[in-house]
């Protein structure tokens, strides 16, 4: 069974920092993708950002692209969102997900597992 439990949520000022994590367990991860995707009041989930746990090779929306990290950790099958300079936009839940071999990491469609959320609250 595959489990994905997100952590690390809260409130912050803007221009604060944050760090969720995503502990993953249940299938070997090397072969898969993991993404971390946002859905704020009123509006469709959106993806944030994606990585390849067997290249590292990561994917950012636009919109988060030099403010948000990426990163996985092998041996605790964890992956982390460091998010700094937040803007009260990103104020969402956020949800990790895996994903077999996507050809495109944004497309939510792609992911097969998801977690249960964490909630990030920006105050402006």
């Amino acid at each position: 069974q595959v489990q994905l439990v997100e952590s690390g949520g809260g409130l912050v000022q803007a221009g604060g920092s944050l760090r969720l994590s995503c502990a993953a367990s249940g299938r070997t991860f090397s072969s898969y993708a993991m993404g971390w995707f946002r859905q704020a009041p009123g509006k469709e989930r959106e993806f944030v950002a994606a990585i390849s746990w067997s290249t590292g090779r990561t994917y950012y929306a636009d919109s988060v692209k030099g403010r948000f990290t990426i990163s996985r950790d092998n041996a605790k099958n964890t992956v982390y969102l460091q998010m700094n300079s937040l803007k009260p936009e990103d104020t969402a839940v956020y949800y990790c997900a895996t994903a077999p071999h996507p050809n495109d990491y944004s497309d939510s469609g792609t992911y097969d597992y998801w977690g249960q959320g964490t909630q990030v609250t920006v105050s402006s």
